[in-house]
Parts: C-alpha cells; structure tokens; sequence
C-alpha cells in the first residue's frame, strides 16, 4: 500500500504504520550524537529524512491534525528549524495559517513580522521532543503575546510520553530512547566523537 492509498483510507495510521514511513526514510540513525537537551545518546530521529519526501510528511501531519480537530485552533507555530515544515504540514491539514519562531541571541521569539493576536488559539507543533525545552520556550512565546496555546503536536516523542506541556498533546510516535548527561555517557568514555546533528551535520 502507498501512502496515498493509506492516507485515503485512513488519515490515523497505527503505530507500526508510522514508524514503517521513518524506518524506509532512514530517519533512525546510530552512532554517538550531542543533542539539544545537551545529553548524549547513541541514536538520534532525524525527522528531515521522512519530511523530505512531501507525501509521507502529508501523512504524519494528518494523523497530527486528526487529534487537534475540535480544539478551534487558529493557527500553528513550531520551532525553527524541525518544527517549520510540521508547523506548515498541519497547518494545511487544518486548514489555517503556519508561523515559526527563530532564536536571536539566543532567545526564542517571532520573527519576519510574524504577529499573535490576544486570544488567538494557537497549536505548537515540534518534529522530535526530548525533554522539551524547545517547544516551552514557543508556549512562552505564545503566551508573551497574550495568545493561547491549546495543545502540543510532535512526530516524535523519544521521551516516552514523559514530558509534560500542561496542554493536551499528541505525538505520532512515543519512543524510548536511552539518553544520558555528557559526564555520564558511556561513548564518551570509549572515547568515540559526538556529532551534533542537525541542519549543519547532517
């Protein structure tokens, strides 16, 4: 079945059916990778690997938008850079508007002439969570400008459903991957270099 066909058939995959779209993307690399969080750990999603190819990213962000279909929401934000082309993707399965967030000088904020109206509902939308300090740092955002963040969407969720936003939130998938803290890991103590992935790396 292509996805086309499944995502006629039906917009909410099983979990195996998503992970199928990672796994023939080969999103799931192996090594000894620096995250975001600042831990280490020796696999690492890349998301951009799936969403490079628009049918499987039209798919991930139906079976997102699907979950989110009553909340009213008005527009979706995630971060740059994984969570632009989700934030558009479901944005397009809502049928509403998509904005993104950048870090200048290191803090989280709306760029472009990019604007949040008081009250708007907005979907914060993110491609991988570890701990999930990128996606508060948007809820921030969101909140600073008197909006009203009404759920988190992630593709995937390597925390293992243990991160909490305080907002309803869904993730396509929950994988628990083994992270560790740099002074801890165990490949940096086989003296094998960490790479930090990303736009940059990889």
């Amino acid at each position: 079945m292509t996805e086309n066909q499944m995502k006629k058939e039906s917009k909410t995959l099983k979990t195996e059916e998503y992970l199928d779209l990672f796994r023939k993307s080969n999103a799931l690399l192996e090594g000894h990778f620096l995250l975001t969080s600042g831990k280490h750990s020796r696999q690492y999603m890349q998301c951009a690997q799936v969403l490079q190819y628009p049918d499987r990213a039209a798919v991930l962000a139906e079976g997102l938008a699907d979950f989110f279909r009553d909340f009213k929401i008005q527009t979706v934000i995630g971060p740059a850079m994984g969570g632009i082309l989700v934030a558009h993707e479901v944005a397009k399965a809502l049928g509403v508007r998509a904005l993104f967030t950048e870090r200048e000088n290191g803090i989280m904020r709306l760029r472009r002439g990019f604007m949040l109206s008081p009250g708007e509902r907005v979907l914060v939308v993110e491609d991988v969570v570890t701990t999930g300090g990128s996606v508060r740092e948007v809820i921030a955002v969101v909140q600073e400008m008197g909006a009203v963040p009404v759920g988190v969407g992630v593709l995937v969720d390597r925390s293992g459903g243990t991160v909490d936003f305080g907002v309803p939130q869904s993730s396509m998938l929950q994988l628990k991957i083994e992270s560790y803290a740099a002074e801890e890991c165990p490949l940096c103590a086989q003296g094998i270099p960490a790479i930090k992935p990303g736009s940059r790396k990889l």
